[in-house]
């Protein structure tokens, strides 16, 4: 992945009506853990992790990176949001130099069905429309995954293709912050 690009990092905490979006801190190390243990989380994703490797692996600090924000509910973390760039041998670009910015996004179980991927995922495109504007953002989800599809439909994505990878069909859309939606 390369980096954002001319972005200052961390920004200072997004706040949302409910939510705020922050940089990672050593307290939500438990919550990146059980994300990737969750077998509901994992469905989509290639399953599992189990959480003995994950208890060796994750850093005091999980997360700590250009593009990837905490989502904070009432103090603790309840999913993150990333935002990276594709990689060029990936099936699935808008740019002809590919290296779009790619939206992605994972949340604790307990939060699912209260509309907080949603509320997170908005404040991070509009984060990302002030500090690179004009600059589409791209999101990939198995055509399977019924709840992905459902939000990049609501963040106003629109479908650009579909192809196979990781063993399934995959839905590839664009969001563009000058482009209006509908």
């Amino acid at each position: 992945m390369t980096e954002l690009g001319p972005v200052a990092w961390p920004p200072a905490p997004i706040r949302t009506e409910r939510l705020v979006l922050r940089e990672s801190e050593a307290r939500d190390r438990a919550a990146f853990i059980e994300l990737f243990a969750s077998p509901e989380v994992g469905t989509y994703i290639g399953g599992p992790r189990p959480r003995d490797e994950l208890e060796r692996a994750v850093p005091e600090v999980p997360g700590r990176r250009p593009g990837l924000f905490v989502s904070e509910l009432d103090g603790a973390m309840i999913g993150m949001i990333t935002l990276d760039r594709r990689d060029a041998e990936r099936p699935g670009h808008v740019r002809p130099d590919a290296g779009e910015a790619e939206l992605g996004y994972m949340f604790l179980p307990d939060a699912w069905g209260c509309g907080y991927a949603a509320e997170a995922c908005a404040a991070a495109l509009d984060w990302f429309a002030d500090v690179l504007p004009g600059e589409p953002v791209v999101l990939t989800t198995r055509t399977a995954n019924d709840r992905a599809m459902r939000l990049a439909a609501k963040l106003g994505f629109t479908e650009v293709e579909r192809f196979e990878e990781h063993g399934a069909e995959q839905w590839f859309g664009v969001w563009s912050s000058v482009t209006p939606s509908g």
